[in-house]
């Protein structure tokens, strides 16, 4: 049976974690008003507090992620016309939570444990993983100064080796920033791609999924940084106010007539066609959906 990839991505950034934790939810909810259009993009299905016994208070949130037309030709001949996939996220910050699924194929799922540090990613098992999934990981150090995103994906206002910001006088970044940098923080976000539905497929899968991850990754801490002047006085409710008003229009683009339904026809299963774990019946966050092995268990 093929190993699994499992890559953990390192992304530093010129913030605290504190900071980052407004400049995140900002982040998230203007890319995905930019990202959505008529009958694609991102709707927000459950925003809400959500409390664990282990991890205590957070924030639970489902998303569906309509993309049919941003797939490639051969993904794209073997999924329905009107195609998401399902985002289900639980945020403890500095700890998170990320499943995706795709109900047209329940054998596939990502898994993403993401925890935060004040540090330019020098922690060797920030997330707590075995012996044994130690030596399946591969550590990937994401620059979002000096690695290059995809080139429509490029924006001038956006390059953090060029931009400086007013509010705060951080940037613009240059080589070896992360080595002197005050404050530096890091994103420390563990993978694991999971496909073994067509084993033929499988690394074809997994790798076009983490280049869309790290692609993702590298342009979304560049966008926080990018655009700390609009959130860097804001406050958490303030952002959370900010929140609901991109919801809302991003909810009204991806639902416009025409575009896919809002309620998944038949019922959606989740990976390996469970009924989705939003939370255990213990009230605890699914660290390791259904009771599967391979998947990394926050407090291991």
């Amino acid at each position: 049976m093929k190993t699994m990839l499992v890559k953990e991505y390192r992304i530093c950034m010129p913030l605290t974690v504190e900071e980052y934790k407004i400049g995140q939810l900002y982040m998230i909810a203007k890319h995905s008003l930019e990202q959505s259009q008529k009958g694609e993009g991102v709707e927000v299905v459950e925003n809400c507090p959500h409390e664990d016994p282990v991890h205590g208070k957070g924030q639970f949130t489902e998303k569906r992620i309509h993309l049919s037309s941003k797939l490639p030709s051969w993904i794209r001949s073997m999924v329905p016309k009107i195609f998401y996939v399902t985002e289900k996220a639980w945020n403890y910050y500095p700890f998170t939570i990320t499943e995706y699924s795709c109900s047209f194929l329940p054998r596939f799922s990502v898994h993403i444990l993401t925890k935060y540090e004040n540090n330019n990613g020098s922690t060797d098992n920030c997330l707590g993983c075995s012996q044994e999934s130690l030596k399946l990981r591969q550590v990937d150090h994401v620059d979002i100064a000096m690695d290059e995103c995809a080139p429509h994906h490029y924006k001038e206002s956006e390059d953090v080796k060029i931009f400086k910001s007013e509010k705060t006088g951080r940037g613009p970044l240059v080589e070896g920033w992360r080595d002197d940098a005050k404050p530096i923080m890091c994103s420390y976000k563990l993978v694991e791609v999971k496909f073994d539905m067509m084993y033929l497929l499988q690394n074809r899968i997994e790798e076009f999924v983490h280049k869309s991850i790290r692609e993702i990754l590298l342009v979304g801490h560049r966008q926080a940084f990018a655009w700390i002047d609009d959130w860097f006085n804001m406050s958490l409710d303030d952002v959370r106010d900010f929140e609901r008003k991109m919801q809302e229009e991003t909810n009204e683009k991806v639902c416009q007539k025409g575009s896919a339904p809002t309620t998944p026809e038949p019922l959606e299963q989740e990976a390996g066609g469970s009924v989705p774990p939003t939370p255990n019946s213990d009230g605890t966050s699914p660290t390791s959906p259904s009771g599967k092995k391979g998947w990394f268990s926050w407090s291991s």
